[in-house]
């Protein structure tokens, strides 16, 4: 919901668009909603799916938390505990985030044996206070500073990048998909918006 969901202005109505279907079926499931899931133009023209439903109670608690309606500009710190944190920023990633994973061969035309393995965890908001949250938060949870950069959108607002190089990121990804040998379960990892560029 802090991602890719929407509270209404008025009637207590939520929202959460996504084109991961199974995401918005696991929702319906789990909150035990009837209405069906409609279509939706993303940002870019792409096709995606929406669920609405109306839920006085669960508005009041995300609500409570910091939630707001076009949080988009105004989102900042939420109220989430700490033992579910690495849940919520692995929400996150899957909204807003990338998993990157590329070989760089730049500087290969010089020395053969410049190729490296690039890793960058990143996540993208409109609202520099919610970043800056995040990485604070991750940092005193992890360790993982990160960097928070400004690159303005085609409409020149500022849109705000928390960035993980390879290093932190290796430190993060098992904390955000943990499994009981501390790995990264491919299946998990993919479910982000994982991004594999060509070597």
């Amino acid at each position: 919901m802090a991602s890719d969901g929407n509270l209404a202005r008025t009637g207590h109505a939520l929202s959460l668009t996504s084109n991961d279907v199974e995401l918005l079926e696991s929702v319906r499931s789990i909150l035990r909603i009837g209405n069906r899931l409609g279509h939706v133009r993303g940002g870019l023209g792409h096709a995606c799916h929406r669920l609405q439903w109306r839920d006085r109670e669960l508005y009041g608690w995300l609500s409570d938390i910091g939630l707001t309606p076009r949080k988009s500009l105004t989102l900042g710190p939420l109220t989430v505990p700490d033992e579910y944190f690495a849940d919520f920023f692995r929400g996150c990633i899957d909204g807003d985030g990338t998993i990157l994973v590329y070989t760089d061969r730049h500087h290969a035309t010089r020395n053969a044996t410049y190729v490296y393995e690039r890793l960058y965890l990143s996540i993208v908001s409109a609202s520099r206070p919610f970043v800056i949250w995040l990485q604070e938060t991750i940092a005193r949870l992890t360790g993982a500073r990160g960097t928070v950069y400004n690159k303005a959108g085609r409409n020149r607002r500022p849109m705000w990048t928390l960035r993980y190089a390879k290093r932190e990121s290796l430190r993060l990804l098992p904390w955000m998909y943990p499994s009981p040998r501390g790995a990264v379960p491919a299946a998990q990892a993919g479910q982000g918006r994982a991004v594999h560029a060509p070597a």
